[in-house]
């Protein structure tokens, strides 16, 4: 069996240096917000460009206190409007609705599946003030034109890089292309930790404060508390992993690309739609994401030639129970990729072998 993806396989390969760096942090006695978050965040922040790195708990919480940031900052007010596209993971969504903003989502570009430039001028109104963008399944979004936007209507500009850790365009990385970003190091991610963590980046020093103190009570200072804060802290063990395999994101990224090379070269059947790519270092290929339009057929195909597949998303996040109040909104676009999207196998653990045997699989479907 093809593994979809083998996380042990891959985390594997720093087992030693884990070891070491977990006998160290024992010996410490120093458990939460110590060395190795602060070398992490001197290292994430250098490696994206950034002049700040906020570790925290998780993706979500990265996202949310970038919202909540600009709130305390009085650039964001209660229920201001955050376009977002409505083919993201609901996570994205729900950040901004945990803030107490309003999300409007749009369509995004049939070809790319990022936020639609056009959709993003269409919706805006008086009461928007922000872009969240969506570097979906590792892809850069069109920053330059989004940035321009942006820049004509006053609104801020925020990244979810979630799954884009090391995608570039213009020679700038994904957590450095607009106003703030936020990373998920969840363990199936490009740069993934051994649980959940997160991270937002910023050149923005006011906000970049504010953060620090949002995520530990509010607090700049033990006992002393300047906000209504919350505690999402990166793990300090979880920082120590990550710094360790933040040397081998570029390699990583790298053999991504090469796969999904082989795969847009080598794989031709007309029932199977292959994502866009320019060939350029603005995709990392967290995700190899195919159109199929009868889907469960496909996905049980794979499972009989013993290739594991997965489904990112098999449902639009309007249509979810809990976006109870969107679920009569329509998106064709984001509908259609939503019933018929597929995750190819793809990681930089895979050997030559079982690309080829994915390719000549898919091939004879």
């Amino acid at each position: 069996m093809i593994s979809f993806l083998d996380l042990h396989k891959i985390n594997a390969r720093f087992e030693t240096e884990f070891k070491t760096k977990f006998e160290a942090f024992l010996k410490s006695g120093w458990y939460i917000l110590g060395e190795g978050v602060k070398q992490f965040e001197t290292e994430f922040a250098t490696y994206c460009g950034t002049q700040y790195c906020i570790g925290t708990g998780n993706g979500l919480d990265a996202l949310e206190l970038i919202f909540k940031g600009y709130l305390e900052l009085g650039l964001l007010q209660p229920k201001d409007e955050v376009i977002v596209p409505a083919n993201t993971y609901i996570a994205s969504i729900i950040s901004i609705i945990n803030a107490g903003l309003t999300p409007v989502l749009v369509e995004p570009d049939a070809k790319t599946f990022n936020i639609d430039v056009l959709e993003i001028d269409k919706h805006i109104s008086t009461k928007t003030k922000a872009i969240l963008v969506v570097h979906l399944y590792g892809q850069l979004c069109d920053m330059n034109s989004i940035n321009k936007l942006a820049n004509d209507k006053n609104l801020l500009v925020i990244e979810d890089a979630a799954q884009a850790h090391g995608a570039t365009a213009d020679s700038k990385k994904a957590g450095n292309l607009a106003d703030a970003a936020a990373f998920s190091f969840y363990p199936s991610k490009n740069l993934g930790a051994l649980g959940d963590a997160g991270a937002v980046t910023t050149n923005n020093e006011e906000l970049a404060k504010v953060i620090f103190k949002l995520r530990n009570y509010g607090s700049s200072a033990k006992y002393v508390n300047e906000f209504v804060g919350s505690n999402s802290r990166l793990d300090e063990i979880q920082a120590l992993f990550l710094s360790t395999k933040l040397k081998q994101l570029d390699a990583d990224n790298l053999r991504r690309q090469e796969i999904a090379k082989c795969y847009l070269s080598e794989i031709n059947n007309p029932k199977i739609k292959l994502p866009f790519y320019d060939y350029s270092s603005n995709h990392v290929f967290h995700l190899f994401v195919v159109l199929v339009e009868n889907r469960q057929d496909f996905v049980n195909y794979l499972k009989a030639n013993k290739i594991e597949s997965s489904i990112h998303y098999p449902t639009a996040p309007h249509q979810q129970k809990a976006l109870y109040r969107l679920n009569s909104l329509k998106f064709p676009i984001t509908e259609k990729i939503h019933e018929t999207c597929v995750s190819l196998p793809i990681s930089p653990v895979m050997t030559q072998k079982e690309v080829d045997q994915v390719i000549r699989t898919l091939n004879d479907y």
